[in-house]
C-alpha cells in the first residue's frame, strides 16, 4: 500500500514529477520498521495468554478498526477456560464441582464478539464472565485494525522518507531498478529521528 498518492506529492514536499516507485519502497521501508503487513485496515490473527486474576487481555495492532457492516471490530473469539486454584472461584466453591464435572476447565469455547468489550484506541478487550465464575486462560482473537483514513503524519512521513533515500548516494540508482531494491537495508540512515517520532504511535508493541 502506497502511503501517498500522486496528487498528494507537492503538497507534502515532493516534485510532482517524483517515480511512484519511491513512495513504493518509502512505504515498504514503513511497514517493517512499524512492524506490520500494512498501516491501513487489514485483519489480524493473535492468540494472547491472560494473566491469573484478570479478565483483560491487550492486542498487539491500534487502532482497532470497525469495517461496515459489522459493529465491532472484533471478527471472532475463542477462550480457553482456566483451571483455578481453590479460593479462586468467583462465585463459590460448589461451582467447582460442576464445571467438572461438565469438563470445562482447560477446553476451548467460541465467544460471542458482541459480549466483549472493546476499547479501539489501547486495543484493550474485556472478555465476559462464564456463568460458574470461570475465567479464560488464554484467548485467540481475529479483528481488524489499521488507519482509513491515513492521517497526514503518516504521508508527512513517506514523504520524509523519500526525501532521505534521494538524498542517500547509494540508493540513487535508475528508477526503472528502484522497485526491485530492498530499501531496508538502509533503514538506520532513512528512518531518521523524524520519521521515527512520526510513525511512533503505529509501531506494534507486543504487551505482555
Amino acid at each position: 500500500m502506497n502511503y501517498l498518492q500522486v496528487t498528494e506529492y507537492e503538497q507534502f514536499g515532493l516534485e510532482a514529477a517524483t517515480d511512484v516507485a519511491w513512495v513504493n519502497a518509502a512505504s515498504s521501508v514503513m511497514d517493517a520498521h512499524c512492524r506490520r503487513s500494512t498501516l491501513g485496515v487489514a485483519q489480524f490473527q493473535e492468540r494472547l495468554r491472560i494473566m491469573g486474576g484478570r479478565n483483560t487481555v491487550r492486542v498487539t495492532y491500534l487502532p482497532l478498526a470497525v469495517v461496515a457492516p459489522a459493529t465491532t471490530s472484533v471478527v471472532s473469539a475463542r477462550g480457553r477456560y482456566t483451571m483455578p486454584r481453590r479460593g479462586e472461584w468467583v462465585f463459590s466453591e460448589m461451582t467447582s464441582e460442576i464445571a467438572y464435572a461438565f469438563g470445562l476447565p482447560g477446553t476451548w469455547t467460541n465467544l460471542n464478539s458482541a459480549d466483549l468489550e472493546v476499547c479501539a484506541e489501547s486495543g484493550e478487550i474485556t472478555l465476559p464472565v462464564n456463568a460458574l465464575g470461570l475465567g479464560f486462560s488464554e484467548i485467540e482473537l481475529i479483528y481488524m485494525a489499521g488507519l482509513d483514513p491515513l492521517p497526514n503524519v503518516v504521508k508527512a512521513a513517506c514523504a520524509q522518507l523519500v526525501k532521505n533515500a534521494q538524498a542517500t548516494p547509494a540508493l540513487n540508482v535508475k528508477m526503472g531498478r528502484l522497485d526491485r531494491m530492498r530499501m531496508d537495508y538502509f533503514s538506520d540512515t532513512l528512518v531518521d529521528a523524524s520519521v521515527r517520532s512520526m510513525l511512533a504511535p503505529f509501531v506494534a508493541q507486543k504487551v505482555g
